[in-house]
């Protein structure tokens, strides 16, 4: 199994226990002399085949990820980085959009606003750190579909 398949497959192991839960909540009490609609016990017991088995492929996932791969480094390096780029690409972004919107605060010629940085060599290096974004996940995507699931 590819690694993108397993990412796959979990997102629909954690939604299916996520249903479970639900059910298990709507079967959790019951008026006397009525039935459950779903038998609790049956559902508790798919609940912890379930969750067994995600245990194992998260565990494949993350012995798969930590792999080194060729060149040097790890996918789970690669992911920290995504992750870390993305934060401060939203935080830049932020903070030039208001340092960008000076004019719409200041009223007529009473108040004087000015960026308290350059927009303009800000607005290039979130380009640059955008462009390196896109290249890192077409990467992560190359490797999840091309790395086999350790343990499978």
């Amino acid at each position: 199994m590819k690694l993108a398949e397993a990412l796959m497959l979990r997102a629909d192991m954690q939604n299916r226990i996520e249903n479970l839960r639900g059910r298990l909540m709507s079967n959790a009490i019951v008026q006397e002399g009525e039935e459950c609609a779903e038998d609790p016990q049956e559902l508790l017991s798919e609940l912890e085949d379930m969750t067994a088995r995600l245990e194992r492929l998260i565990t494949d996932i993350n012995l798969t990820n930590a792999r080194e791969l060729p060149g040097g480094g790890t996918l789970t390096a690669l992911l920290a980085r995504r992750d870390c780029l993305k934060q401060r690409l939203g935080t830049l972004r932020d903070f030039l959009a208001c340092a960008s919107a000076t004019g719409q605060r200041a009223r007529g010629g009473e108040i004087r606003l000015r960026p308290s940085v350059p927009v303009r060599r800000l607005q290039a290096q979130v380009d640059e750190l955008s462009a390196e974004l896109r290249r890192l996940d077409v990467r992560i995507q190359e490797l999840n579909w091309t790395s086999e699931l350790i343990g499978n």
